[in-house]
């Protein structure tokens, strides 16, 4: 198949740590053979050849959090057919969203020297709040196989076939014991989307969320749980408020508990 008819595929990087471009690279054996069937027009963790626009399918890695990045998203998502959110970064903000949380210029006059040189926006935000975004693949970083699978249902016109249960799932299919009815560690396991394998639970630690929050994530329940194992006041919250702290079901379930504590304490009137 000669390179005019295959269809094209870009990879961007926004504000980000590079991890899940090199899961794409991570690939080996099978990027080659998605080389076969793709024309990797862009892709600058891989390649410095580049060939212009308009591209089938778009992936982006990383979160908004510039003037130029607000811009940038809004250029690529003309130019392609579709687009693909790529890891924890481009569906919720990524650790980087942490700084949504507090004054993002009070926060640059306390590291930077020169904080007047920089252009930022107040918040890290995801691709889907600044344009249509097709298909997200959650993960920090992205399981390169997920990554595979949604490239080939996009350019094969069905709908791909993705993990639709928790990370608990996952654990019970390694044989892993919960940590936390074990150990009494706390894990966000019930409310998050599967497809890392469920790594920190078979290495002895809770999870982080790093998926994002399930679809039908109850967490609700999962706090009142996990809140009765808490070490130190707040600490269901603050592990909400992490890697995926900015996606909605999280965000508004640390709220409710930072919420809650600071009630809790309040001197009586």
């Amino acid at each position: 198949m000669s390179d005019s008819i295959k269809p094209s595929v870009a990879v961007y990087k926004f504000s980000s740590c590079d991890g899940c471009q090199l899961s794409l690279l991570n690939l080996e054996d099978d990027l080659l053979d998605l080389a076969g069937a793709v024309d990797i027009a862009y892709f600058l963790e891989a390649t410095r050849a580049v060939k212009p626009g308009p591209y089938e399918v778009a992936m982006v890695e990383g979160s908004v959090t510039t003037p130029h990045e607000a811009e940038r998203i809004r250029q690529i998502r003309s130019e392609a057919r579709f687009l693909i959110a790529l890891g924890t970064c481009a569906t919720a903000g990524g650790i980087q969203a942490l700084r949504n949380f507090g004054n993002a210029d009070e926060l640059a006059r306390m590291v930077y020297p020169h904080p007047e040189y920089l252009e930022y926006l107040d918040k890290s935000t995801a691709i889907a709040e600044h344009v249509k975004v097709d298909l997200e693949i959650w993960g920090c970083p992205v399981n390169k196989h997920l990554v595979l699978e949604c490239t080939a249902a996009l350019l094969q016109k069905r709908k791909p076939n993705l993990p639709q249960y928790t990370l608990c799932m996952e654990c019970k299919l390694r044989g892993t014991t919960c940590v936390t009815v074990a150990q009494g560690m706390p894990c966000l396991g019930p409310a998050v989307q599967a497809g890392c394998g469920a790594i920190c639970p078979a290495n002895g630690r809770g999870c982080y969320g790093c998926f994002g929050p399930v679809a039908y994530a109850n967490t609700e329940s999962l706090t009142t749980t996990l809140r009765a194992l808490d070490r130190y006041a707040g600490e269901t919250a603050l592990l909400l408020r992490n890697i995926s702290g900015y996606a909605p079901a999280f965000r508004k379930a640390a709220e409710t508990l930072f919420s809650a504590e600071v009630t809790s304490h309040k001197d009586p009137q």
